[in-house]
């Protein structure tokens, strides 16, 4: 069984990018900004909203407090504030008021003139569109030529800004080569980060005698087939399973739950393929012990995938 699975991550990935780069229009730009209180200790959720003839576009995420010079949050009471985030691309410059850590004000963006410039000599195309969410990013002339010095495919200022939204750095990337992953490719690198590949979960399955490639890799995080849960999994008699049957036992419900209750209906050790066909057609333990409840017994799982297939109920 071949596991369909490039498709989602692919067009998650593309329409992040997309969404991200198309919400910044020209330069020179203005807006409003928020700052309230995280969860994650030591950060604040910062907001850019922009106004423009098109609607509104905005920016939210986590950022370190001490992002803010100058800015005291432990301060209580209203305070007036004005900091400027400055980063390659430009500086964004900021005013407004803070009550009790929380507040709101305006903020323009002053792009850096020289910044396209020297991003064009190191191998990116870089607009006006794309600079101030480079600024908002952090996408640094440094991170450039480190993310350059990798020999990705298909690296553009796109990837670059995916790259610092979902965290794709340098020790990253040579973590998981380090695990004797190649990674070439820039959009799986996003994958991995959206759905959790990490290079400790690679180095586990290298351990238990697999050699999984960058796509059952991402399809095993997406439906959830970890180390953790494979461990689970032997301990009811199923260790190194074909990974492709491990994604399968995912999508269509096979846990050692259920096969802990078929080993209870005397089903000690049922066949992978045999297990998936019973949940694609819906062979249950309740079906089985309603069959036994009215004297059909000893039937194999051949005989009840099909009993299921011809509606016997």
């Amino acid at each position: 069984m071949r596991i369909r699975r490039t498709l989602a991550y692919l067009v998650f990935a593309s329409c992040v990018i997309v969404g991200v780069v198309k919400n910044y229009a020209a330069e020179n730009r203005s807006g409003d900004w928020t700052i309230s209180k995280s969860e994650e200790p030591g950060k604040v959720e910062f907001s850019l909203i922009e106004h423009h003839h098109g609607g509104t576009s905005s920016h939210q995420s986590d950022w370190p407090a001490n992002s803010f010079q100058g800015v005291d949050f432990s301060k209580s009471g209203r305070q007036d504030v004005h900091f400027t985030i400055a980063r390659d691309a430009g500086k964004i410059d900021c005013e407004g008021y803070l009550n009790n850590g929380e507040g709101a004000g305006l903020f323009h963006f002053q792009p850096d003139p020289n910044y396209a410039r020297e991003m064009h000599a190191i191998g990116f195309s870089i607009d006006d569109e794309k600079q101030f969410g480079m600024a908002v990013q952090d996408v640094s002339l440094e991170f450039a030529k480190q993310m350059k010095n990798e020999h990705l495919s298909d690296l553009d200022a796109d990837k670059l800004i995916a790259f610092r939204i979902f965290r794709v750095d340098s020790a990253f990337i040579e973590a998981l080569r380090a695990e004797g992953l190649k990674i070439p490719d820039s959009d799986k690198l996003v994958a991995f980060r959206i759905h959790g590949v990490t290079p400790q979960m690679v180095r586990s399955l290298h351990q238990a005698g697999y050699s999984p490639d960058e796509d059952t890799l991402i399809a095993m995080r997406i439906h959830g087939a970890t180390p953790e849960w494979m461990a689970e999994l032997k301990q009811s008699g199923y260790d190194h399973i074909d990974l492709e049957k491990l994604i399968a036992f995912r999508i269509h419900g096979v846990s050692p739950e259920f096969i802990g209750k078929l080993q209870g209906l005397g089903y000690s050790h049922p066949d992978p393929d045999e297990l998936i066909a019973m949940r694609i057609h819906n062979v249950t333990p309740e079906y089985i012990t309603d069959m036994k409840a009215r004297g059909i017994h000893d039937l194999s799982i051949d005989q009840l995938v099909s009993m299921r297939i011809h509606g016997i109920d």
